[in-house]
């Protein structure tokens, strides 16, 4: 189990820091991006981002330029949710442990229900959910 944990945070962190590079390799004329981290017990919310977390999960919703990003986890859950772009809608519930990351683009919807596998739809998206094992990408 260590090593499929150590993979998991192991993309969780490429996917961050892709996240990263792109942003500071073309920034939008806006505003900073919102970020909004939810630590256990915690919630945290922006007009455009939301995070809220139970006793032992890890919430993380981060937006740019007109995106919504929403995440709650619970049951040692560590979902991610960034949108990056006008229309760009991220939805990620933690239910059970493990980690999730969802990226939509403009115009792009992912939902990640940490029951069911992912859904990827509209523009450019990605999403990888190790609480069911599954991802989608469009």
């Amino acid at each position: 189990m260590k090593t499929v944990a150590r993979t998991a945070l192991g993309f969780v962190v490429a996917a961050a820091g892709a996240t990263a590079v792109s942003l500071a390799a073309a920034p939008s004329a806006g505003a900073a991006p919102s970020v909004c981290p939810a630590l256990p017990g915690q919630s945290s919310s922006t007009t455009s981002c939301s995070a809220e977390s139970g006793p032992n999960g890890l919430a993380l919703a981060i937006t740019d330029n007109g995106g919504k990003a929403s995440s709650t986890a619970n049951n040692f859950a560590g979902p991610a949710a960034i949108a990056l772009g006008p229309g760009a809608t991220v939805t990620m519930t933690g239910e059970r442990g493990g980690l999730a990351i969802g990226i939509a683009g403009p115009g792009a919807e992912v939902v990640v229900d940490g029951k069911n596998g992912p859904t990827c739809k509209g523009g450019p998206a990605f999403a990888g959910d190790f609480q069911t094992f599954k991802g989608c990408m469009s």
